[in-house]
């Protein structure tokens, strides 16, 4: 797999530890150089520095070899990101959204996932320089987070 550029994610009030462990893990297979969680994301380790059952058992070792870190305001890592020259690409169903398909990251990439259900939240999206949406063709409107994770990040990075 050839890796393109250099890879950031932020997760963002994702409230599920294995959804955590899992978007990890796929990282991980992927290439991605460094996680940002933020709001109520738990971290791979819990406040006493112990490790967080539920995220190792669906990282399989992975939240050990990528560097992340934890804070409360997603905008504070969304700033520091573009400081750094990072495009922030949000994965979210909006008017300004674009199919996934037709985008091509840029070298040094923020990709930001929200909350299970609500999504990223609109002080958020405004914040995005891009937002990508995965067709959704069945009666569901959405996937599961880990999942639309995966799948985006396997178009976007697997090149």
């Amino acid at each position: 797999m050839k890796q393109q550029g250099e890879i950031w994610v932020l997760l963002h009030n994702i409230r599920s530890a294995h959804n955590v462990g899992s978007m990890f893990r796929t990282g991980d297979a992927i290439g991605v150089s460094r996680f940002l969680l933020s709001g109520y994301t738990p971290a791979p380790l819990d406040r006493f520095r112990r490790p967080v059952k539920e995220i190792a058992k669906t990282a399989l070792g992975a939240e050990l070899t990528i560097p992340w870190e934890q804070g409360v305001s997603a905008l504070d890592f969304v700033s520091r990101a573009k400081k750094e020259g990072f495009v922030v690409v949000g994965v979210e169903q909006d008017d300004r959204a674009i199919d996934y398909k037709e985008y091509v990251p840029a070298a040094k990439t923020l990709i930001v996932m929200g909350e299970e259900v609500g999504g990223i939240e609109q002080s958020l999206r405004d914040v995005c320089d891009v937002l990508l949406e995965l067709p959704m063709n069945g009666k569901k409107e959405s996937l599961n987070v880990s999942v639309a994770f995966g799948v985006t990040m396997y178009r976007l990075f697997d090149r």
